[in-house]
């Protein structure tokens, strides 16, 4: 297979929320680092997408041109018509799997069109082996890029963070003593570790000399003052909003870089943490780790099952600080 240099690439994509952003971060930086001087269109055929919005900062050298709302992918009659008539890519990767959404998206003008619907029997390009496809939903996105460039992907371009953001998380976590990051929150409260152990945990971290930061979103406000009961703890993004900050994706992103390791339950903030390239201990009960863990680097997954249940918490206290304790190797 000839080796595939694009100058244009248009990735489409149905609509992104937030939590899907965040989780195609690993897409995006494999993106770029494959294919680093290409011209890259994100294309949301069917709504919004937060990379034209709250996650735009992101986005910054990873995608060149956002176009949102397009109208493609959703009726049949769209075959009898060119989608982007007039442009003209040299690859186009489709991201989802639905058949008619891909044969319509085939239909943009293109060199090479990679599509993992039906198996791979749309696209120009198929993987070595075509057999189930991976559960994790990142790892489905990554084979497309492999497909495409016949290289392992690598997520590894830099992701970019506006001054702003970084210089707000210096001011906020002053260089000292190590940051351990800890993220008790979840999009449901049968995903999260019980906040008692979280509680514990932080207190053996300022036992140790290190400092715990808990990252508390707009839904846990409630646990404020339990955790500030802990001594020298921080929150962080409850700071920020009372120095009049602006509580963002970027700046829980830059305050994560901040921090020697951390701890979260499988949620969004996991997968910021994650996109902060830290070490990472990441618990899960009820949802699969195979299919919705967080990509990064150094990343250590504690399963309630391995520990003989299945609620998070089946998961020791003591399992987990052994495990923090060895990815912050302080």
């Amino acid at each position: 297979m000839p080796a595939l240099i694009p100058s244009s690439i248009c990735v489409y994509v149905g609509l992104d929320l937030v939590g899907d952003g965040l989780m195609k971060l690993p897409f995006l930086r494999a993106l770029r680092a494959a294919w680093p001087d290409a011209r890259v269109t994100w294309l949301a055929g069917k709504g919004r997408t937060v990379f034209a919005h709250d996650l735009a900062p992101l986005a910054q050298g990873l995608i060149d041109e956002v176009v949102e709302d397009a109208g493609i992918g959703s009726h049949w009659l769209e075959l009898l018509r060119r989608p982007l008539a007039g442009r003209r890519f040299d690859l186009v990767i489709d991201t989802q799997r639905r058949v008619l959404t891909s044969l319509i998206v085939k239909r943009i003008a293109h060199g090479v069109f990679v599509s993992g619907a039906a198996g791979f029997m749309l696209s120009d390009r198929r993987p070595p082996v075509v057999g189930a496809k991976p559960r994790s939903m990142v790892r489905q996105m990554l084979t497309l890029i492999e497909t495409a460039a016949g290289a392992p992907a690598r997520p590894e371009a830099p992701l970019r963070l506006d001054a702003a953001s970084m210089d707000a998380a210096r001011r906020l976590l002053p260089d000292r003593p190590a940051y351990i990051g800890l993220a008790p929150g979840a999009g449901g409260r049968h995903k999260c570790w019980p906040l008692n152990r979280f509680i514990d945990l932080a207190q053996r971290i300022a036992k140790s000399g290190r400092v715990p930061v808990f990252i508390l979103g707009p839904g846990e406000e409630e646990w404020s003052d339990l955790c500030r009961t802990v001594p020298g703890a921080r929150l962080v993004l409850q700071d920020a909003a009372a120095q009049g900050i602006a509580v963002t994706p970027m700046l829980t992103i830059a305050v994560a870089r901040r921090f020697a390791a951390a701890v979260a339950n499988d949620s969004g903030a996991g997968h910021m943490l994650a996109a902060a390239d830290i070490p990472l201990v990441s618990l899960f009960g009820p949802t699969q780790p195979e299919k919705f863990a967080p990509m990064t680097k150094r990343l250590t997954v504690l399963r309630a099952q391995d520990f003989g249940g299945a609620a998070m918490d089946a998961i020791p206290l003591e399992a987990v600080e052994r495990a923090l304790n060895r990815i912050a190797a302080i």
